[in-house]
This record gives C-alpha cells, structure tokens and sequence, in this order.
C-alpha cells in the first residue's frame, strides 16, 4: 500500500487549507485512516482519525473544531480540511492507514497503523 499526502503550503494565520492522501496498491475501503503530525523537535502527534465506514470521527483536542476529516472511498482518498490556522500547527502532516480491518474502536496511537504517507509540509505564519 502506498500513501500519497499533498496539499500542504505556507498560509497565513487564521487561514484554511486541505490536505489530501490517496492510497494505492491496497485495500483502503475496509481501513480506518489517520492523520498525524510532526513539528520541529517534537514527536508525532495524532491529529484526525475516521473509520473504515465513516461512522465514526475522532479528533485530537487541539484541532477539535477547526479541523474536519472526511473520506471518498471511491477515490481512495482521505481528507484534511484545515481552518482558523494557527502557528502551533505548523508541522509535517502525514497520514496513515490502520493495521486492522474495520477496527470496532478507535486508536490514536501511532502503532495502530500499518502504511504511512510522506508527509506534507504545513507552515503558518503569525
């Protein structure tokens, strides 16, 4: 399975932008995806998880509010909307797809995935 996250770029404060990730050579349709992030000098960070089915959506308390998962099983492809940008979310923005098959909870730990993306740069100027 290969993950492939774009949309990232420089934005403004207050300002909105979205990611997207498109899986390929794999299942994707049974999987809950996640999206993390890194900052300079930090470790990863969970930031967005939806089910395999779209039921379900969890949020880190940092985000809540201002950022909004959504998934197009169609188009292999899961979304980050991100808006009322702050500095503090200036990272590398990765997503990843679970290890489990429509996984019944949700997880927010890192080794609950199995493929990563590459990561795409989010900056935000003050």
């Amino acid at each position: 399975v290969q993950l492939q996250a774009f949309g990232g770029g420089l934005v403004q404060a207050g300002g909105s932008l979205r990611l997207s990730c498109v899986a390929s050579g794999g299942v994707f349709s049974t999987y809950a995806m996640g999206w993390f992030r890194q900052a300079p000098g930090k470790e990863r960070e969970f930031v967005a998880r939806m089910s395999w089915n779209g039921a379900s959506v969890y949020y880190a308390d940092s985000v809540k509010g201002r950022f909004t998962i959504s998934r197009d099983n169609a188009k292999n492809t899961v979304y980050l909307q991100m808006r009322s940008l702050k500095p503090e979310d200036t990272a590398i923005y990765y997503c990843a797809r679970d290890r489990v098959p429509r996984r019944t909870y949700d997880s927010v730990t890192a080794s609950a995935y199995e493929y990563w993306g590459q990561g795409t740069q989010v900056t935000v100027s003050s």
